[in-house]
């Protein structure tokens, strides 16, 4: 079913309209609510949604056109599907599918050394001294420390 597409009832202070821009051109697939043409009047920018699912069949009133309330901008064919877009699909299927680039190799980790997390605990001097001399008495004897 065809629908007509119409210049929305413009202000009291507004007599006519110039179409600024088409978003769509015949034969593309709109969806409802989708902007397909901006009108602009001496004081705003009004916006024209599509009023249903479908395709644009025919526009009515080029670009630069001075258009009255109520007027026919274009029709729009309800439900059906644009065939323009049905044909790129077999067109991506005869593409060459992308070279896959092999991944690197995983670097190896980083021996965590007691030093790296005494520094991210704030451990103190002396305990950090005693870890490096890798003596278990001092370690013990710092743990044990009184704290004043």
């Amino acid at each position: 079913m065809a629908l007509e597409v119409k210049v929305p009832v413009l202000p009291e202070s507004v007599s006519d309209a110039t179409i600024a821009s088409w978003h769509k051109k015949p034969g593309d697939t709109v969806k409802r609510d989708e902007n397909l043409v901006d009108l602009e009047t001496d004081k705003v920018v009004l916006e024209v949604p599509a009023p249903a699912d479908g395709v644009l069949k025919e526009i009515k009133q080029q670009q630069g056109a001075t258009v009255t309330s109520q007027q026919l901008l274009a029709i729009i064919e309800e439900g059906a599907t644009a065939t323009a877009a049905a044909t790129p699909a077999p067109a991506a299927a005869t593409q060459a599918p992308p070279r896959l680039r092999p991944l690197p190799l995983p670097l190896p980790r980083p021996r965590r050394s007691p030093l790296n997390f005494l520094r991210r605990a704030n451990a103190s001097p002396a305990r950090t001294r005693s870890i490096r001399r890798k003596s278990p008495a001092p370690v013990a004897a710092a743990r044990s420390r009184k704290k004043t």
